[in-house]
């Protein structure tokens, strides 16, 4: 079996997430393949952002729209490196995890998704789906789930 040439791992900012990014970059850096790091994200309501700008005033913007997401992206692209990866590429996409994972893996032809195990053994997880259920199953790729918990 060759090996894998493109890889799509997605964060949240959260410690499991960083998790799977570094089992993602470890596997890339082992086989020489590009890493392509996604975040998703909502845009924020125009409330929110009103209600963030009266409150935090010209550092609103560290809160609202996609600069979460580019924040957890920076620091997941510097664990990558430091796991080894060599070719990161990172995204941050307005829509529902599952779906910006899954454009990811299309528009980047990848061959493998790496995916944290948060939310598959809760309850809620269990009644609703859990972002590594749901991806495990459209994927159309190969899919690590990574213990994260």
């Amino acid at each position: 079996m060759p090996a894998y040439q493109t890889i799509v791992v997605g964060t949240d900012g959260s410690s499991t997430s960083f998790a799977a990014v570094e089992r993602a970059a470890g596997v890339a850096a082992d086989s020489g393949a590009t890493l392509v790091i996604v975040s998703a994200y909502t845009p924020a309501s125009r409330e929110d952002t009103a209600a963030a700008e009266d409150a935090l005033k010209d550092e609103a913007y560290l809160v609202t729209g996609w600069t979460p997401a580019e924040e957890a992206l920076r620091e997941a692209a510097d664990r990558a490196a430091a796991a080894g990866a060599r070719k990161v590429t990172t995204h941050a996409e307005d829509g529902a995890p599952v779906d910006v994972l899954r454009k990811a893996v299309k528009d980047n032809k990848a061959d493998l998704l790496v995916i944290g195990n948060r939310g598959l053994n809760t309850f809620s997880g269990r009644l609703l789906g859990s972002v590594p259920a749901d991806a495990t199953r459209r994927a159309g790729v190969d899919v690590l789930v990574v213990h994260t918990t």
